[in-house]
């Protein structure tokens, strides 16, 4: 008869997790009071891609990216949300950081639509613009 396999003795070892810090400031993702937002369009058809918003009440922005633009709205997603995630790490206000991306519209595929920026009665209202079409 075959002896039985050994047991790695590490298995019954406690696990510890160790906590780090909570990672890069980040602004809110969502408000319930107005915001500001403008448009991004793609760089190559002028398709909308989607939409940055930004209430400095509840010091929250986001990316909110158009549904029926597919991937390529969410994978755009990834610069506008690391440009946030900077100007929050510079201490600015969401509104300030609105301005900045306005003045310096690229994007990877797309870019800010000039004399795009308004106002919403919330980000839900923004939301609902990129979802709907």
């Amino acid at each position: 008869m075959a002896e039985p396999a050994p047991i790695n003795r590490r298995f019954d070892e406690d696990v510890h997790f160790n906590s780090v810090s909570p990672g890069p400031p980040r602004y809110r993702t969502r408000t319930d009071k107005p915001v500001r937002y403008f448009t991004v369009v793609d760089k190559q058809d002028g398709a909308v891609l989607g939409y940055l918003w930004a209430n400095d009440e509840d010091d929250a922005a986001a990316w909110e990216p158009r549904e029926a633009a597919g991937p390529r709205a969410f994978s755009e997603g990834g610069i506008w949300h690391a440009r946030l995630e900077g100007a929050k790490g510079r201490g600015i206000l969401p509104s300030q950081a609105l301005r900045e991306l306005l003045a310096n519209p690229e994007g990877v595929k797309g870019r800010a639509l000039p004399d795009s920026l308004t106002d919403a009665p919330n980000a839900a209202v923004v939301e609902a613009l990129a979802k709907g079409d």
